[in-house]
């Protein structure tokens, strides 16, 4: 017998620049914190597209989407889930590095965060955050340099 769950994939973009992170305040159901720009693909979206669209209606900004970083997936047993569901959730959450190439930061409005904001880096562990920010800081972190891993 297989286990019935609902899985959503998501793409999310780690946007730094000088010594600053581009983070999004989300706010659902009594839960909150800064996370990475980014969330669900609407369905046939290509991730890199979702990624794109989803840092353009979180932030303001248009953005060069890059490398991969990582993929990561969380789980929430249904009796934990938000949206009333009982059945276990699974995301999939593919990691990018982005960069922004115009628009201006603005806030979104009807949607599942509040607001956003560059976050000096040294000030990010003492956010409330999702663990995705500190996921994407870890991958970003560990990215090859030009096509090469680092050396130890």
């Amino acid at each position: 017998m297989s286990m019935q769950f609902d899985t959503r994939p998501a793409a999310y973009g780690v946007v730094i620049r000088e010594g600053a992170i581009l983070l999004a305040y989300w706010k659902q159901d009594g839960k909150e914190g800064w996370t990475l720009p980014g969330g669900g693909l609407d369905l046939g979206e290509h991730p890199v597209d979702g990624c794109r669209r989803e840092i353009q209606e979180e932030t303001g900004y248009d953005a060069d989407i890059g490398a991969m970083l990582g993929i990561d997936v969380g789980h929430w047993p249904g009796e934990e889930r938000l949206d009333g569901s009982d059945r276990d959730f699974q995301a999939i959450r593919l990691v990018y590095e982005a960069s922004i190439t115009g628009g201006e930061l603005t806030h979104e409005i009807d949607g599942s965060t509040t607001h956003a904001a560059w976050v000096p880096l040294g000030k990010v562990s003492g956010l409330n955050r999702v663990s995705l920010v500190d996921i994407g800081l870890r991958l970003h972190s560990e990215r090859p340099l030009n096509g090469k891993l680092p050396t130890p």
